[in-house]
């Protein structure tokens, strides 16, 4: 199987299309293509991002303030991709079976300068969520073997392999570029993948009391100072939350604290409360860096999906 979790995009001059690098786990089935005949240069992918602070020498000064929308609260829009890309050991990671090397910190150069969106790499809670937490996630008796079966069988029932949408927490992980566009009274998340899309509503609405289940399911979010507070509810049972298997059910309550802390970074929060899937609530701290003077470009799944008929 071919997992295409590491989208690579290529020099963006006419004519060039965008190129992929693979992770290979046991057969070769291709997931995705890159763009048919579409120039990327009608793309908007040089074209310079409005307002970015730049330094003496012209590069981005990603340690600038906070950007604030006109009531003053910070401003989160902005082109996204992972902050914390280090899911190497050696070479690729490859299978849900390898697991992610420890975290190792990043050179100064690159911790001061954008995200590359020509070599976007996958988080290390891609394959597993809880990487980072003692012990992992506490999984409760009945989720356990199925894990196991999940990461066994190199995740080949992943609804990701299937063209389906990426949960928000785990598209926070993801090689795919994330655009957050935010008003004083919503926020949402465009997912260049299959042009998927978020809303988190800011204007102090309540959450359903009987939601029909869905994708990302219903999101509210209300601001505690600098740091917005948005809970979810009403996602799917069985939503893959990472590569490993590890799943969200209807019973979830999820909690992120989001925060810029400056120009260049978001700092993720995330409190999951899901009593039929862990034993205990559990958090974890997702991290994304900006990207500028780029834009999202369709990528999208099922255009010569090859997978499902290798897998039946």
């Amino acid at each position: 199987m071919l997992h295409l979790f590491l989208f690579r995009r290529s020099n963006p001059e006419p004519g060039i299309r965008r190129c992929c690098e693979a992770l290979v786990t046991v057969a070769f089935v291709i997931l995705g293509t890159p763009l048919a005949s579409t120039h990327l240069s009608a793309q908007w992918i040089k074209y310079p991002t409005a307002g970015v602070p730049r330094k003496a020498d012209g590069k981005v000064d990603i340690s600038a303030g906070t950007p604030r929308m006109a009531d003053g609260k910070p401003d989160f829009s902005g082109v996204w991709m992972t902050g914390e890309p280090n899911v190497r050991r050696t070479g690729s990671l490859s299978s849900p079976k390898e697991a992610p090397g420890p975290r190792e910190p990043q050179s100064p150069s690159a911790e001061q300068s954008p995200g590359d969106a020509s070599a976007i790499t996958a988080s290390r809670q891609m394959a597993n969520i809880g990487v980072d937490l003692p012990g992992g996630l506490p999984y409760q008796p009945w989720l356990v073997p199925i894990v196991k079966e999940r990461t066994d069988n190199l995740a080949k029932d992943d609804p990701h392999i299937r063209c389906l949408p990426d949960n928000f927490l785990r598209a926070y992980g993801l090689p795919h570029l994330l655009k957050f566009v935010h008003t004083p009274s919503l926020l949402v998340v465009l997912n260049e993948l299959n042009a998927g899309y978020r809303q988190v509503f800011t204007d102090a609405r309540p959450l359903p009391e009987d939601p029909t289940p869905s994708w990302q399911g219903y999101s509210s979010g209300k601001w505690s100072g600098d740091t917005l507070v948005i809970d979810t509810i009403g996602l799917r049972d069985d939503t893959w939350i990472d590569w490993n298997g590890s799943v969200l059910t209807e019973a979830a309550k999820v909690r992120e604290q989001v925060r810029r802390p400056d120009f260049g970074h978001l700092e993720i929060q995330v409190t999951v409360d899901d009593p039929k899937a862990y034993t205990k609530p559990w958090t974890v701290t997702l991290k994304q860096r900006i990207v500028v003077d780029a834009d999202l470009i369709d990528e999208i799944c099922l255009e010569n999906e090859q997978s499902l008929k290798h897998m039946k």
